[in-house]
């Protein structure tokens, strides 16, 4: 594993995507709080170290498995928790899906991990994570995931994703089917999977941007989705969207 500030190429198709394809922006406000929840000690101090540095942003602690990383979340109530997947006492699925459900104020999950096809990523996703990044990214590009899912987007890797439910099937397959989606919700849907923002989805299907807010508002509902990228794992489960299919 290359350290968090490698800056190697990224595979193509696997550069992170905002949900609503916004360009990096100019940190403004108050600082995003972080928390870092990962076993290995050497990835954990030199990301804090690396991201603590990152305009924008402010590291409230570290967490080195599951459990702490719920007990110290609870206590510090950070903005975001950049969550590893493969802790001991508690992996990050279990993690993400306490701390949404029992966090009066839920952070926004970010999963870190080393594969881009890690089958337990998908679950992470469908247990209401905002999205992954992958631990070889150069720094800025994992702050940049920070922020933008602090902002409540979502950080879609439509080419992985692909790869990933592809390869491991999740339980919420089945929920597309019994959603009795619209006609232009499948279309709306199928533009989001393939990380389309919305005022691109509304400039494809020649409509408003509040006409895409709309549908969007409603796929996620219809597919008791958590989130954007749960919704676009969803539609590569049901088959809606296939690899190769363009989107």
């Amino acid at each position: 594993m290359t350290g968090p500030d490698a800056t190697e190429a990224v595979p193509a198709g696997v550069a992170a995507v905002s949900a609503t394809g916004a360009p990096a922006a100019t940190p403004a406000g108050p600082p995003v709080t972080l928390l870092i929840a990962d076993d290995d000690e050497v990835t954990r101090s030199g990301l804090r170290t690396l991201l603590a540095a990152q305009p924008g942003i402010t590291v409230l602690g570290e967490a080195a498995d599951g459990v702490e990383a719920v007990e110290r979340t609870l206590r510090l109530r950070p903005d975001v928790v950049l969550m590893d997947v493969r802790m001991p006492r508690r992996n990050g699925i279990e993690a993400t899906r306490q701390l949404l459900a029992e966090s009066p104020e839920p952070p926004k999950i970010v999963v870190i991990t080393t594969f881009e096809n890690d089958g337990y990523v998908t679950a992470a996703l469908s247990a209401g994570a905002s999205g992954f990044v992958l631990k070889r990214l150069p720094v800025r590009q994992i702050a940049e995931a920070v922020r933008v899912v602090a902002a409540g987007e979502a950080i879609l890797f439509p080419a992985a994703l692909r790869r990933m439910v592809t390869a491991r099937p999740l339980e919420s397959a089945e929920a597309l089917p019994a959603a009795a989606l619209t006609g232009r919700e499948e279309e709306v849907l199928r533009l989001m999977a393939t990380g389309r923002s919305n005022p691109e989805i509304a400039q494809s299907l020649v409509v408003s941007l509040e006409t895409v807010k709309t549908h969007v508002g409603n796929v996620l509902t219809k597919l008791g989705a958590q989130n954007r990228t749960h919704a676009v794992v969803i539609a590569f489960e049901s088959g809606l969207v296939v690899p190769g299919s363009g989107g």
